[in-house]
């Protein structure tokens, strides 16, 4: 005799937007996107500079990398 599922259907997020959800990944991203506007806002100016935006750049393209890659959690 089969019985009837009373269950309610739920809706799972993504595992990617759990993943930029936690607060680790936010502040990270704030802090590295924060960085980058700051080297544009006082202008590059020499080699340092530049060498800040490819930091700031490097920290926000490994933050967008763990958000998107599979992962087995």
């Amino acid at each position: 005799m089969a019985t009837a599922s009373n269950a309610v259907p739920t809706r799972t997020r993504p595992a990617w937007l759990g993943r930029v959800l936690r607060v680790e990944w936010l502040g990270q991203t704030i802090a590295s996107l924060c960085w980058i506007i700051s080297v544009f806002v006082y202008e590059i100016s020499g080699p340092g500079d530049v060498l800040q935006l490819c930091a700031a750049s490097a920290w926000l393209m490994a933050n967008i990398a763990v958000a998107v890659a599979p992962q087995n959690d």
